[in-house]
């Protein structure tokens, strides 16, 4: 299909496809806190977000180019995708700015909250019925992801931290909701991921000069890892998720966001030897019965 002028494939339900691509991004996005931790050696976090914007930009554009998507038509987007652009931005500065307030554990719990903003958005904007068999799925699902971070729930983090980082989850929902709600679902994934981007791109750009050490230390090490999360997680896996967003039901999709933290947990174990426990286990099953409830295709009434 020419993701330019062909119709959309939409679906009312997350089936197989979905299912497998949603956990491959959710691990992509796990190991991306990974990366994140080893560029901040080098980078800091704002430097990183301008960077991660600047290149990953330049390459889903070269893609366009090479692929010869339009960027230019007048195609009515350019309000909404400056809107979806500046939410962008302002997700990613609360959520840099929050984790240097609070822990770890409590900024991802908090953000990857997002699910129940989608939730509660969708019913009144998107026409997703919020229904309680969806409700009690994503309160599975979130139990999971307590069960993984209970042990470091302390008292560690600030109420500003704490603030930015649940507003972080807020603005990431709106900013899907944005997308959804707005012409933006009839382009390209790659449009609308370059319109996010060169919001990103003007925040961090007006945030950087608060950054007290912008370059700390270059080393091979933290440089592939902001390299990865430029080109990998932002040239390809987000241009993904937006592919799956125009398709298929928002609240559906943004219910796989819990295994995100669960995930940075895995490969945190493996990767960065931090320990493992058998939270895990509990957490993928909660979370696991949590999206096949919330996913699971209504039956219909056969009548007659």
């Amino acid at each position: 299909m020419n993701t330019a002028t062909g119709a959309i494939d939409r679906r009312d339900a997350i089936d197989l496809t979905a299912t497998a691509l949603m956990i491959g991004l959710t691990l992509s996005w796990g190991l991306n806190y990974v990366a994140a931790k080893i560029s901040y050696t080098g980078f800091d976090p704002l430097f990183v977000s301008f960077v991660r914007a600047a290149l990953g930009g330049a390459l889903v554009f070269l893609w366009c180019l090479w692929r010869r998507i339009p960027l230019f038509e007048k195609d009515g987007t350019l309000l909404a995708g400056m809107a979806a652009g500046l939410l962008f931005g302002i997700e990613f500065l609360l959520l840099l700015v929050g984790l240097e307030h609070t822990t770890v554990a409590r900024n991802t719990l908090l953000v990857n909250a997002m699910p129940f903003w989608m939730l509660l958005g969708g019913h009144f904007l998107l026409g997703e019925h919020f229904t309680a068999r969806k409700l009690f799925g994503l309160l599975l699902a979130f139990a999971g992801m307590v069960v993984v971070f209970s042990d470091r729930l302390d008292g560690s983090g600030t109420l500003v931290g704490d603030v930015l980082s649940l507003g972080a989850g807020i603005v990431w929902a709106a900013t899907n909701l944005t997308i959804k709600r707005s012409r933006l679902t009839s382009v390209s994934a790659e449009k609308v991921l370059l319109y996010q981007l060169a919001g990103a791109f003007v925040v961090s750009a007006v945030a950087l000069p608060f950054a007290a050490e912008p370059i700390r230390s270059v080393t091979p090490v933290a440089t592939a890892a902001l390299l990865f999360q430029a080109s990998y997680i932002v040239g390809f896996t987000f241009v993904l998720w937006f592919w799956l967003l125009r398709r298929y039901p928002a609240s559906g999709l943004s219910s796989f966001a819990f295994l995100t933290p669960v995930f940075g947990v895995l490969c945190g174990a493996l990767l960065l030897d931090e320990p493992l426990s058998w939270r895990i286990a509990a957490a993928l099953l909660l979370i696991g019965v949590g999206l096949i409830i919330v996913n699971r295709p209504v039956r219909k009434q056969i009548i007659g």
